[in-house]
């Protein structure tokens, strides 16, 4: 499909500059899917539908107004809580710790978890991918990056990660990435954008990560295929802590507590947008049938406690808990 695009003539602002001297992704429109070229200065407009994706604050916005109307509510919601939970901090020191060490102690039990996925993630996968892949780094797209920590942790071992979000806020979403790429040699793009309407031309990742935020997907099989269309032909797909259950009444019972606490502590159930909020082995099976992958999936050790929550809620006559398990996809060989 021939390029169409427009280039406006405004300024170049020092974090349009460090992103494009990093390298930077081939765009296309998310509205109508026409190829872009790579961003120069701080706009690029599509000239089919006239969308213009621009570089605010360092953060390029790809989240047409339609789509931004949609997800309002949600994002709203979403960031209630998170500032209720404590997230955040403006001190550079705590985002430069993470996922290893929570130091403002908030939510500490949670990096835990979140650091031995990452330590799984390095050790037992990203070590066998970099194996068959030439020297030089990976191309990796951070989906669901938050205030950037993955993309700033592969940034390190010579990646060239790009983050998307719906969140831009300085604290807990995209704009917190700044004590990052202030500790980088190179910054990585940011892109304000949802997982269904990427504005990324076709086959340019090795790896598509989803960091803790597949489960928010409205439709798996649509974020999923965008994701393979990012993809090049020989990469990878990565799940990472998304919760996984055997049996779809236990996810659906878990959704309903959440709902139910959101409601009681701030008002609303946090349902405006219909997440599926959880994975099922028959579901990812399912999947994997459809979008034809194979699955491949590790179980990061979280501690003696963790492994016996199955036992514990049996023996109480509770739902089964959560699995938080790193899920592999790659394409099946033709």
């Amino acid at each position: 499909m021939p390029s169409t695009h427009s280039q406006l003539d405004l300024p170049d602002p020092p974090m349009a500059r460090d992103s494009r001297e990093a390298g930077h992704p081939t765009l296309a429109c998310p509205r109508c899917r026409r190829s872009l070229i790579p961003p120069g200065t701080v706009a690029v407009k599509c000239d089919t539908c006239d969308f213009i994706i621009c570089c605010q604050d360092g953060i390029w916005r790809a989240l047409p107004a339609e789509r931004a109307r949609h997800f309002q509510k949600f994002v709203e919601e979403y960031e209630t809580v998170r500032q209720a939970e404590g997230r955040g901090s403006a001190d550079s020191s705590y985002y430069l710790a993470l996922p290893y060490r929570d130091t403002s102690g908030k939510l500490s039990k949670q990096w835990r978890i979140r650091s031995r996925s990452y330590r799984a993630l390095e050790h037992l996968l990203l070590k066998e991918i970099e194996s068959r892949r030439s020297p030089g780094g990976l191309d990796l797209l951070d989906v669901g990056a938050g205030n950037g920590w993955l993309s700033y942790r592969v940034a390190l071992r010579g990646y060239r990660p790009v983050a998307v979000d719906l969140l831009v806020n300085d604290r807990d979403g995209l704009g917190a990435a700044r004590h990052f790429l202030a500790a980088l040699p190179h910054s990585f793009p940011r892109f304000q954008a949802e997982m269904d309407r990427l504005p990324f031309a076709d086959a340019q990742f090795d790896i598509v990560l989803f960091n803790a935020s597949l489960h928010y997907s409205v439709d798996y099989p649509r974020t999923l295929n965008e994701a393979l269309r990012c993809l090049r032909s020989d990469g990878d797909l990565l799940i990472l802590d998304s919760p996984v259950y055997r049996r779809e009444e236990s996810g659906l019972a878990m959704r309903n507590e959440c709902h139910q606490k959101f409601a009681r502590l701030y008002g609303f159930r946090s349902d405006t947008i219909p997440s599926h909020e959880f994975l099922t082995f028959d579901l990812l099976n399912e999947l994997g049938r459809e979008l034809k992958l194979t699955w491949r999936s590790v179980r990061p050790w979280y501690g003696l406690s963790w492994a016996l929550r199955p036992l514990k809620s049996k023996l109480l006559g509770k739902r089964e808990p959560s699995q938080f398990l790193i899920l592999w996809g790659r394409r099946k060989s033709r």
